[in-house]
């Protein structure tokens, strides 16, 4: 210690010394040790009238307890109460009652050793920090009621160290939780720059992270540190776009940060207060303290503490003779002096002067909480004595069984016992502590509102206990919640907005994952619900809608007779039809002329026949594509084609043989007789039936969705099986037109007035043509165009044999009788 220890503030001896450290005042003047003196106690300036209640919540619990046959018969409970505010104030007193000691020790004078069996305090977690682990070097237990800084949990710095307020571990998660629950996922952070700060603020930070939130800015200052620190933190809060401000501070940092958001009119934040200041009574009288109306934070829950009042009220000077504070605190309540001669401002206490009808933050209990963790303080620390008293030896927690003697009680025996002390007080809370020293964490969610007076009051709108199930440990109650920004509706915090279906999030490079942009899905994927990080291909047979936001079926694609395309082509289709009818019904009216009768009428009709088909075939291709269909429309016309140019072939060999056996000595035509004309064309046809029959029983053309044409629809076409099939019915209608073009080629030039042979040579000449350039159509060509090309080529081709073999005789026929004649289609040319 460094000079001679100073005495107890409030003071009561007893067979068994409890001591308790609290600050009655707080702030001090600052001063720098020049190692040249002793230092002196500074002295502290303000009054803590709250800090001032835990005290006497101490001396209340004590006396309760002495009055109270059952808790420690026999024994009575003493105190000894320091006042001191400053860290290094704070550890003087400490080391004081850890000395137990009057004056101290001198060769010449020694005095009577009074250890406390434990000590109570202190409210804050800077100077506990300092001061529990030199106390855990003498195994002498330290009990605080509000210091709750995550790390005073580490049992191998602070072996001796509970409280009776949760840790500042479940403070974080809780308020990390809350922030999550109100869908605040942009957010600021400030923290006092001591240890309670830091590490309270840490452990938001990675809570926080853990449930998805973005923290934009963290800082910390002091309330003892250089200004420039606030203007700093101000002037951040100030340019940042988040609206919701945790704080993990005391009610003095918040107190001055109030002050300068208010003077630079910083209005319409959210503020997340811990429990070191949310509920401080001294808010409302602090400057600028309107900036913290619609604050949420978690606090210890209220209760009532039977005759705490009554003994609150019923203080007076004359109980502690010898306290300068309990002087200062009863002059300053009535605005007198208790000194023999009264100074210049105030007039002599008269000694009638009374708290019972005093209304300030001392009489007040309407809500006890922190000075209801004092009162639980005091009773474990009972408890824990009660049960040493009460030890059965062979029962006891030290080697062999053993009890302590109590004549002479050390602390550290009565820490074996304060661990496991399990009790419930007269309120039905249930006190114990876990292995770490800490109790269990329930709090209550505070809002402070702004009341009548412009009085502010923390108003309980939920709660939180984390003893209960995941799920069920934040509860909502149904009480209105202020907000910071003066509305009905929860404020919004975020750092971009939410992501609607339909679009993805792409995070903003150098920034938090709660930053980023909203892509839109590409083509063919889609997101269904808000805030995806990812689309979602779908399915092979769907595609996506307009919105990007679901699947649709693919549109099937196939050349149907409802759109214009395909009416067109069937109507030529019909057309082809009714004109060969028409042909057909010429030549059978007049199948006796010599016209008909001079290019084997029987041939004539075949091939009239046959073009029907080849129009009619074309219509196959329309509509959509069957199992049917699609072996349907490449054989029929495969084999009505054949038959269509087998016709043509024999009319042109027909022709050509006339012709050469016309002259003289040949008798060539016998040859080639009607049963002959009949037996080629059922030979060069039969061909191609057995083509089409392999190619439909070895690789038959099947119905075929083509994914790959296009990606937002489906091709529903005739997937030829065999390629080499369906060339080989093209081809061999290609050997088939070529040679009867080449037979028809060399018979053109023959003498008659009507050369049939002139005309198949032009159809043949068109037909080779069109089927020619159908190839790398039908190879270019995609999707349903593909069907088109080759429905084009069958009615091209059949139009052309229609109209050069028919029409000219047909135009004969009903408009030049003079010509149908034997004589004038027998006669040579005179030229």
């Amino acid at each position: 210690m460094q000079g001679s220890p100073h005495l107890p503030e409030l003071e009561q001896h007893g067979d068994l010394v409890i001591g308790g450290i609290f600050s009655f005042r707080t702030g001090q003047d600052y001063a720098v040790n020049t190692f040249q003196v002793l230092p002196e106690v500074r002295r502290c300036k303000n009054f803590n009238f709250r800090e001032f209640k835990f005290s006497q919540a101490m001396i209340f619990a004590i006396n309760e307890i002495n009055k109270n046959p059952d808790m420690l018969p026999d024994i009575k409970l003493g105190y000894k109460i320091y006042d001191d505010c400053g860290t290094m104030d704070i550890l003087r007193a400490a080391l004081a009652l850890v000395s137990g000691l009057e004056r101290e020790i001198r060769n010449e004078n020694c005095t009577k050793v009074e250890t406390v069996q434990a000590i109570l305090g202190h409210s804050g977690s800077r100077p506990t920090i300092a001061f529990a682990p030199i106390l855990g070097r003498f195994n002498v237990p330290v009990v605080s009621h509000f210091a709750t800084c995550a790390c005073l949990s580490n049992r191998k710095e602070y072996p001796t160290f509970f409280r009776t307020i949760p840790s500042d571990y479940y403070q974080s998660r809780a308020l990390a939780k809350l922030v999550k629950h109100l869908g605040w996922m942009w957010i600021g952070a400030i923290a006092v720059d001591n240890e309670y700060g830091l590490n309270g603020i840490a452990a938001f930070i990675q809570a926080a992270q853990e449930y998805g939130v973005c923290i934009e800015y963290s800082d910390a200052f002091s309330s003892s540190g250089p200004p420039n620190d606030l203007q700093r933190v101000t002037d951040t809060i100030q340019s940042a776009t988040s609206k919701v401000i945790m704080a993990f501070v005391s009610h003095r940092e918040i107190k001055l940060l109030a002050k300068e958001l208010f003077r630079r009119n910083v209005t319409g934040l959210q503020w997340v207060g811990s429990d070191a200041w949310i509920t401080d009574h001294s808010l409302p009288e602090s400057e600028g303290h309107g900036v913290l109306a619609g604050s949420l934070g978690f606090t210890v829950s209220r209760a009532e503490i039977p005759g705490l009042e009554e003994h609150l009220r019923g203080l007076h000077p004359s109980q502690f003779p010898h306290s300068r504070f309990v002087q200062d605190f009863w002059e300053e309540t009535f605005d007198c002096s208790l000194t023999a001669i009264a100074n210049g401002q105030r007039k002599p206490c008269s000694g009638h002067e009374s708290l019972q009808d005093v209304q300030s933050q001392y009489t007040s209990v309407s809500k006890l909480r922190f000075t209801n963790n004092v009162y639980k303080s005091v009773y474990s620390v009972a408890h824990a004595l009660n049960d040493l008293f009460r030890c059965e030896e062979g029962k006891g927690p030290f080697s062999n069984g053993s009890c302590a003697d109590t004549a002479h009680i050390k602390p550290w025996q009565v820490l074996q016992y304060l661990g496991k002390v399990n009790f419930t007080t007269q309120g039905g809370e249930r006190v114990y502590f876990d292995s770490n020293g800490d109790s269990p964490a329930k709090y209550e969610l505070v809002n402070l509102q702004m009341k009548s007076g412009g009085m502010m009051e923390g108003v309980t709108v939920g709660i939180y206990d984390a003893s209960l199930a995941e799920s069920h440990q934040f509860i909502m109650s149904n009480i209105p919640v202020v907000w910071g920004n003066g509305h009905s509706k929860v404020p919004v915090s975020v750092c971009s907005e939410s992501c609607l279906p339909g679009t993805r999030q792409v995070l903003q490079k150098g920034r938090p994952v709660c930053c980023y942009d909203c892509i839109i899905c590409p083509a063919g994927e889609i997101s269904n619900v808000t805030d995806s990080l990812h689309c979602m291909k779908c399915p092979s047979d769907f595609w996506s809608n307009k919105h990007r936001d679901a699947c649709i079926p693919k549109k099937i694609e196939f050349l149907t007779y409802e759109e214009i395309l395909g009416t067109l082509l069937a109507l030529f289709s019909l057309l082809g039809v009714f004109l060969t009818m028409i042909a057909t019904l010429v030549f059978y009216c007049h199948k006796e002329t010599p016209l008909v009768r001079a290019n084997n009428s029987e041939l004539s009709f075949l091939l009239l026949f046959s073009l029907t088909l080849c129009f009619l075939c074309s219509l196959t291709f329309l509509g959509r594509p069957t199992e049917w269909s699609c072996m349907l429309r490449h054989t029929a016309f495969g084999i009505t084609f054949v038959l269509c140019i087998s016709c043509v072939l024999g009319k042109t060999i027909l022709v050509l043989l006339a012709f050469k056996a016309s002259l003289p000595g040949s008798n060539l035509m016998k040859w080639f007789g009607p049963t002959q004309q009949r037996l080629c064309v059922a030979a060069f046809t039969l061909v191609q039936v057995v083509i089409c029959i392999l190619w439909l029983t070895i690789s038959p053309p099947l119905p075929f969705k083509n994914m790959l044409l296009y990606r937002d629809r489906i091709i529903l076409e005739c997937h030829l099986g065999s390629a080499l099939g369906f060339w080989a019915v093209l081809g061999y209608i290609g050997v088939l037109a070529m040679l009867c073009f080449l037979i028809a080629f060399l018979a053109r030039k023959l003498p008659d007035n009507f050369n049939e042979a002139k005309l198949i040579t032009f159809s043949m000449l068109i037909f080779c043509v069109v089927w020619i350039a159908f190839i790398p159509a039908y190879v270019s060509s995609p999707g349903k165009f593909t069907v088109a090309v080759e429905i084009f080529a069958i009615l091209a081709s059949s139009y052309g044999l229609l109209v050069c073999i028919f029409m000219p005789k047909c135009f004969i026929i009903l408009f030049k009788p003079e010509k149908n004649t034997k004589k004038h289609i027998m006669g040579k040319s005179n030229n």
